[in-house]
């Protein structure tokens, strides 16, 4: 059982939950972005289909960040369902509160994390 009292949980899971929505938010707002780009140089550019590939790449990376940290969302409020939020995974030991506030998804100490 985690020293977090049932009010931090319920801020956490309230923090989490709203995490998880604006990801999920910006994941489906930037669709468009990651689809491939026509090979139609008529009516675009070299140059110009040039830098719609480099958005489509960056676009791909953030993707992929987001989906990363969606899936740490989801592990975080697992671990509040669980009962194992705030004890590290290496030591057991309990994670210091400024480190949750900071990243409520951290599953490690600090010492451990180092």
């Amino acid at each position: 059982m985690t020293d977090l009292t049932p009010a931090q949980l319920t801020a956490y899971r309230t923090r989490l939950l709203g995490l998880r929505d604006e990801l999920t938010g910006a994941e489906e707002s930037t669709a468009d972005w990651r689809k491939p780009v026509a090979l139609d140089q008529q009516s675009v550019g070299r140059l110009s289909r040039m830098d719609a590939m480099q958005q489509q790449a960056m676009a791909e990376a953030e993707g992929r960040r987001r989906r990363t940290d969606i899936a740490r969302i989801d592990a975080a409020l697992e671990r509040i369902e669980d009962g194992e939020f705030g004890w590290c995974l290496t030591c057991g030991e309990a994670i210091a509160p400024k480190r949750l506030e900071i990243d409520p998804m951290a599953t490690r100490c600090v010492g451990c994390a180092s």
